[in-house]
């Protein structure tokens, strides 16, 4: 309509939008104004038919220009519908005054962006100092003034651009919500009115390119930096957790210690092995950028480097290595003293047992009113007690030996068996003196005492020792055990059937102890004799014998059944080793045969890097569905860790190794994926054809540092390492190969390009001043600038002047930035 208005053709004005395009007249001398081309002849007649073709005719137009129109029928027009003539206005306006702006780029922000900074007149205003400067004194605009803002924009716009006043102040300060579609219809005006300063629109975008290449290479080195102090700050706070030996108490506790091992080499490692591998691929394709940017090569923080992360990672896994082997051996450890403790509180309490009582029988003073046979009677119980004393001194010699082990294993409980033993050991040696001074007691009355009965004695000195093997037999029946392999239950199953072996003969000597019994019974019953049918010489009957008796033969089937059980479990032991064993002398060298592949696809590859990528990609995924095997391995391992199975003889390769060995294996062909995907990013960017690639590959192949360095001057070959092996690393790698090779005939942008932009937005001064950075310049790569660009020193310097040349050579690592 402006623009109708505007040309003032053939007399036409647009008055009422409604009523003016219903005979589609109008509309199509609109639509020849502002494009420029001729349309159909109207039609003149008045009839309905007449306008409706007119309408028609205007509305293929549009659409022979691109344009859907939706919902917009000839008829809504003629018939003078509001809504959907000011719809067919606004799609005329999107496609001839609003979409050439966007296509070119030049305020390609979202409408509601845009409304925002119009609302309070500003935006308005800087668009016109941006290229007008002389007609708005922006710096004494006001945001608090938005209706002195917007009336100043359109009133400089109608009288100095030309541009009509399409909007009112008081329309978008006193709106809530703005009309979106007529502020851009209205900005598209300023957009026509300044179109002509291609040349240093040009300029700045090639700054602007150069600069989003720099800050995207710095925003990847913050990513990487960040990425890995995490990563080495993780292995920092790992490390002294796997490092603490401080050993636990009871077994269970060091078998939480051993399931939270579990835990962290399950759950919390894995991710960090895929982060390590990531930093790695991520560093490699940091440095392919900066290469084809003709940037320096990115060299991390001090103790962030590649090498550094994996000197640390190196360190984890020495220090979780030697963690799992000190668990295992806290656990035998704790195993093995659980074993000697009880082992001590049994025979501590056989042995208290049997000396219950003895210290109040060694004091008494029954001696003195017995008669001679009484007297004769007590020095040879008192005898047979000595002998069974001896027959003691082994047991407690036995319980004496076992504390001592238990503290020289730091066994946490040792207190309390210190002073057990102390105490068996002092009543042992009180037992000692009172046995000493009862004896010297009875001889002093064995010459008044002459009687003694043999039988008595005999049985007393035949029983003792019988009662104490068959209290051996009963201890070494309950004794408990451990083994670990097949060949030792099978050691105690023989010396068990060595021991009932001995039973028929000690039944021979039991019967005849008992036949002393009943020749001392029928002794008594014949003579009389006064002794009430007890055995003065001993507290051992025959009732308790075959008691004692009854109960050894109660417990050695009892030990059967365990020592069948055991073998038993052992069997399984042996199953789980083998089944463990077999995967993994398949696993093992699966691996290994695949770490040799993947060397050899590296080099022998043919064909396309495309191909080349497709089929290692299907090489790794070939590997990756590998993966379930090891699963099972590691839940054949998690078994064998259960069981308490310390050691295979059936395999070299521990679970451990498999673990490293598959970790490599990833790591191996994801580095070599990542390094054919920067091939096809150098091959891309530098032009490079297959054939090209294909001779590179072979002139690298057969590339010799000896061979070549004599056919070179020192300081040429010096040059020609410093390119390819930038980090002084010693090694060539076909990547750095490709970039030497192809560097020369590079077309990347260069120093001198970027200083020659900047003189052209410069005005070919040889400096540029801060007000012409940021008003040709996007905000961010602008300030970017003025942060980085020192001041310019020359004899034609001016106050606030910047070098733009130091800072051009420094972006490409000419000079220090």
């Amino acid at each position: 309509v402006y623009e109708i208005n505007k040309s003032g053709l053939r007399g036409t004005q647009i008055e009422n939008i409604e009523e003016d395009f219903r005979d589609g007249l109008k509309l199509m001398l609109l639509l020849e104004v502002i494009s420029g081309e001729r349309l159909a002849k109207p039609e003149r007649g008045k009839m309905r038919v007449h306008k409706i073709s007119n309408v028609n005719k205007a509305l293929d137009f549009i659409a022979s220009k691109g344009v859907k129109l939706v919902s917009i029928g000839a008829e809504e027009i003629v018939d003078g519908n509001a809504k959907m003539t000011l719809g067919m206005i606004w799609t005329i306006i999107l496609r001839f005054a609003i979409q050439d702006i966007s296509v070119e780029g030049i305020y390609t922000q979202g409408t509601h962006i845009l409304v925002k900074k119009c609302i309070d007149g500003l935006g308005f205003c800087a668009l016109i100092h941006r290229h007008r400067p002389e007609l708005i004194d922006y710096g004494k605009l006001r945001k608090d003034d938005p209706m002195t803002n917007l009336n100043t924009a359109f009133d400089v716009a109608e009288k100095y651009l030309d541009i009509p006043k399409m909007l009112d102040a008081e329309d978008i300060v006193g709106t809530a919500r703005p009309d979106e579609k007529a502020i851009m219809t209205y900005v598209s005006s300023f957009y026509h009115a300044f179109s002509g300063a291609q040349k240093a629109e040009t300029a700045a975008n090639r700054i602007c390119k150069v600069l989003a290449v720099n800050q995207e290479n710095e925003q990847l080195m913050e990513d990487y930096e960040k990425l890995a102090s995490d990563l080495l700050e993780w292995i920092r706070r790992t490390i002294p957790w796997l490092e603490n030996r401080v050993p636990e108490n009871t077994m269970q506790a060091m078998q939480q210690k051993l399931e939270d091992f579990r835990d962290y080499r399950r759950l919390h490692k894995p991710p960090k092995v895929q982060e390590k591998c990531q930093l790695e691929i991520n560093f490699n394709t940091l440095q392919t950028k900066l290469r084809l940017s003709n940037r320096p090569a990115f060299m991390p923080s001090e103790g962030k480097m590649v090498s550094d992360i994996s000197n640390a990672w190196g360190s984890l896994e020495g220090a979780e290595k030697g963690y799992e082997e000190w668990l295992l051996n806290e656990i035998r450890r704790l195993e093995r003293l659980d074993h000697l403790a009880e082992k001590f509180r049994q025979k501590a309490a056989i042995h208290e047992a049997w000396t219950d009582g003895k210290e109040e029988m060694l004091q008494q003073k029954d001696y003195e009113t017995a008669s001679l046979s009484d007297i004769k009677a007590l020095l040879k119980k008192h005898e047979a007690f000595e002998s069974d004393l001896a027959a003691h001194q082994d047991r407690v010699e036995q319980i004496a030996a076992i504390a001592q082990e238990l503290n020289e294993l730091e066994y946490y409980d040792s207190p309390s068996v210190n002073a057990r033993c102390q105490r068996i050991c002092d009543q042992w040696d009180s037992l000692g003196v009172l046995t000493q001074k009862r004896s010297e007691a009875l001889q002093r009355t064995e010459k008044l005492l002459e009687t003694i009965d043999q039988l008595y004695l005999e049985f007393a000195k035949r029983a003792a020792p019988f009662n104490n093997w068959m209290e051996g037999a009963m201890e070494d029946l309950q004794d408990t055990f451990i083994v670990h392999t097949i060949e030792e239950i099978q050691g105690l199953s023989t010396a068990h059937e060595q021991f009932k072996a001995t039973l028929p003969e000690a039944d021979k000597e039991r019967q005849a102890i008992l036949g002393i019994h009943n020749e001392i019974a029928k002794i008594v019953q014949t003579y009389h004799v006064n002794m009430a049918g007890t055995n003065p010489y001993t507290t051992i009957n025959s009732q308790e014998i075959n008691a004692k008796w009854d109960k050894v033969r109660q417990l050695v089937p009892q030990r059967d059944q365990a020592l069948i059980e055991e073998h038993a479990r052992q069997q399984n032991n042996e199953r789980l080793r083998r089944q463990f064993a077999n995967q993994a002398n398949v696993i093992g060298p699966w691996i290994q045969t695949k770490m040799q592949e993947i060397g050899r696809i590296s080099i022998e590859m043919h064909g396309t890097l495309e191909d080349q990528l497709t089929h290692l990609r299907q090489y790794e995924k070939s590997i990756v569905n590998y993966k379930p095997k090891i699963d099972q391995l590691e839940g054949d391992h998690q078994l064998i860790q259960e069981a308490l199975i310390f050691d295979n003889k059936h395999t070299n390769y521990t679970m451990e190794h498999i673990r490293v060995g598959w970790e490599q294996l990833l790591t191996t062909i994801a580095r070599t994926i990542n390094e054919i995907e920067n091939q096809i990013l150098t091959r891309d960017a530098k032009g490079i054809s297959q054939d090209q690639m294909n001779e590179f590959r072979a002139s690298f192949n057969h590339f010799d540092r000896v061979s070549i360095t004599p056919r070179l001057q020192k300081a040429e070959f010096s040059r020609i390492m410093s390119i390819v092996d930038p980090n002084r690393l010693g090694v060539v790698t076909f990547q750095a190969f490709i970039d030497f090779m192809s560097r020369e005939t590079a077309d990347t942008d260069t120093a001198d390009q970027v200083m020659a932009s900047f003189k052209v937005l410069a005005g070919d001064k040889n400096y540029i001043l801060v007000d012409e950075l940021r008003r040709e310049l996007p905000p961010d790569q602008a300030e970017y600038c003025i942060a980085r660009m020192t001041p310019y020193t020359g004899p034609d310097a001016v106050p606030g002047a910047l070098d733009y040349m130091s800072f051009s050579t420094a972006l490409y690592g000419e000079s220090d930035l």
